[in-house]
């Protein structure tokens, strides 16, 4: 008999079920349960890869670490969406101020970092690299802002990094005011990370317009490096790499040390030096220009303080470079042409002034802790910056 939806068979008597028909039901339903899946446990951002309670912890973790490169101008309470930070105050009052930022990272050294899980030493390079370009345009810096991205968040080595970046804020007198901590997994491969910077700093505008240009007699000075600093570490690795070198091994040539500690040796801070002599020459026009050495060495970097109607004439022979240079160009077999396009070769930072402030800027120098010494004279040119050998 067939029935329309909506209606149901007439009742009937239901059918007796004997003991053993019961057992087998019983038994058949535990069968069928035994082949269900299990369930699934809920899907977390921690299990994707990114671990919000270890971010949080890390924040806490630097607190106090972060706090020590403040100064009264620093404005707000750690941990909020925005650093804020006060121009004017603290003995400091600008009559026209001109800000001046700027923003670097470290370059393939943090591969070495990641490498040896050495990780405090970058961040100090992270500082270096922006505020000594900052430095070169007259500038105080004032407040930096650090990136961190890798590949999984580690609370004791992030703070480590961390820690590091604020070392190198007290060193450069500026305050760490705000930053970004990214895990990403799928973008780094297991332990690699990547740090860059922002610094903004200031100058008075009546600084700038009164900045005077290189003319022929002037004298290029220089401040030592503390060695590679954090450029050319592409090339550093090919040559360890091709000359079966051992970064752990310690060499006679290198004093005793080890490759790596040599290698990873922070890049030098010029901020209290430079700030400290621009404050004592006051109105006196005595520097003409200034470079950072950076990416393309002496050749590169002068040559973007000179105009185009002068030449910087600098002597390989007015210093000796440090030992990690003759022995990368050895075990590398690089030419010395290329060797003074790629690094620093000891010479971190270069001030070109007016010969006879020469001896002054340098009596200066040595009191603020710097051991400056003269490279090369400005003569007549096209803007370019030569080294003679």
């Amino acid at each position: 008999m067939t029935f329309a939806a909506g209606f149901c068979e007439p009742r009937r008597a239901p059918p007796r079920r004997t003991a053993s028909a019961t057992l087998a039901r019983l038994m058949a339903a535990t069968a069928t349960s035994k082949k269900r899946s299990p369930k699934k446990k809920p899907l977390t951002y921690a299990a994707a890869g990114v671990d919000i309670d270890a971010g949080d912890e890390v924040v806490d973790r630097i607190k106090p670490i972060v706090r020590r490169t403040y100064s009264p101008r620093v404005l707000g309470l750690h941990g909020a969406f925005a650093g804020m930070f006060k121009l004017n105050g603290a003995g400091k009052k600008y009559k026209d101020p001109v800000l001046v930022a700027c923003t670097d990272g470290v370059g393939t050294k943090v591969k070495l970092a990641a490498e040896f899980k050495i990780y405090d030493s970058v961040g100090i390079d992270c500082v270096a690299m922006n505020v000594n370009d900052l430095l070169v345009q007259g500038a105080e810096p004032l407040f930096f802002l650090d990136y961190l991205g890798l590949s999984k968040l580690d609370p004791a080595n992030t703070t480590a990094m961390i820690a590091g970046v604020a070392k190198g804020c007290e060193i450069a007198g500026c305050a760490l005011i705000g930053g970004e901590c990214a895990e990403m997994p799928d973008i780094y491969a297991p332990g690699d990370f990547d740090v860059a910077g922002f610094c903004v700093g200031v100058v008075e505008h009546a600084r700038l317009k009164k900045q005077p240009k290189p003319k022929v007699g002037d004298i290029v000075i220089a401040l030592p490096s503390s060695g590679v600093h954090s450029n050319g570490y592409t090339l550093v690795r090919r040559i360890v790499k091709d000359a079966k070198l051992s970064y752990t091994k310690t060499y006679a040539e290198l004093g005793g040390k080890r490759l790596i500690d040599v290698l990873l040796e922070p890049t030098r801070i010029y901020a209290k030096a430079i700030v400290g002599l621009i404050d004592a020459l006051g109105s006196e026009q005595a520097i003409s220009g200034m470079a950072h050495i950076t990416g393309g060495g002496l050749p590169g970097n002068v040559c973007r303080a000179l105009g185009g109607d002068v030449d910087a004439l600098i002597s390989a022979k007015a210093w000796e470079a440090p030992a990690i240079f003759p022995f990368l160009q050895k075990h590398g077999g690089v030419e010395t042409n290329e060797m003074y396009r790629v690094f620093n070769m000891g010479v971190g930072y270069t001030i070109i002034v007016r010969p006879k402030s020469a001896e002054r800027v340098m009596k200066i120098l040595r009191k603020l802790g710097e051991k400056p010494f003269p490279i090369g004279v400005v003569a007549k040119g096209k803007g370019d910056a030569r080294v003679m050998a």
